[in-house]
C-alpha cells in the first residue's frame, strides 16, 4: 500500500489522530492539545488505503515555518510516515519562499528530528510534564 499526504480542511480525522496519540496515549490534556492555531493552520493528513494514519499542522511565526502536532497512529509507526509529514511541511514552506523551519520536539524524539536535519536551539522546557526543545533547520 502507498501512503498519501495531502492538505485537508476536514478536521475530524486530524482531531481523532491527535486525540489517540497525544491525549489518550501520551496524556496531554484536551484543552492544551487543541488551540486557536488549529483554525488558522494548514493541516497535513497522511492516509494509507484511505485510512488516516498521521497528521501535522503548519503555520508561520515571524517569517519562519513551524511544523507542529506531528503524530502517527501507533499501528503505522516505523514506516517513514513521520519523516514524510515533516518533509512535506518543509517543502510547503520552501515553496512559500521561507528559508527556515522549526518545531517543538519532545526530547525523546530529538534523534528522529536530527536525522531530518533539525538542530536543537535554546533550553529544554516543560510542556505538561514532557521535556521539549525547539529545533530548526534551513530549508
Amino acid at each position: 500500500m502507498s501512503v498519501t499526504i495531502r492538505q485537508t480542511e476536514d478536521f475530524a480525522p486530524i482531531r481523532a489522530l491527535r486525540m489517540a496519540v497525544f491525549v489518550e496515549e501520551q496524556g496531554f490534556t484536551v484543552e492544551s492539545e487543541f488551540d486557536d492555531l488549529d483554525a488558522t493552520s494548514l493541516h497535513l493528513l497522511a492516509t494509507e488505503a484511505g485510512e488516516p494514519i498521521g497528521c501535522a499542522r503548519l503555520f508561520t511565526v515571524e517569517g519562519e515555518g513551524r511544523i507542529g502536532r506531528i503524530c502517527v497512529a501507533r499501528e503505522a509507526r516505523g514506516k517513514g510516515i513521520g519523516a514524510a509529514l515533516v518533509e512535506a511541511g518543509v517543502a510547503h514552506f520552501r515553496a512559500d519562499g521561507l528559508n527556515r523551519a522549526a518545531l517543538s520536539a519532545q526530547v525523546q524524539a530529538q534523534t528522529f528530528y536530527s536525522g531530518l536535519g533539525f538542530a536543537p536551539e535554546g533550553p529544554i522546557y516543560d510542556d505538561e510534564g514532557v521535556p521539549h526543545q525547539m529545533m530548526a533547520r534551513a530549508i
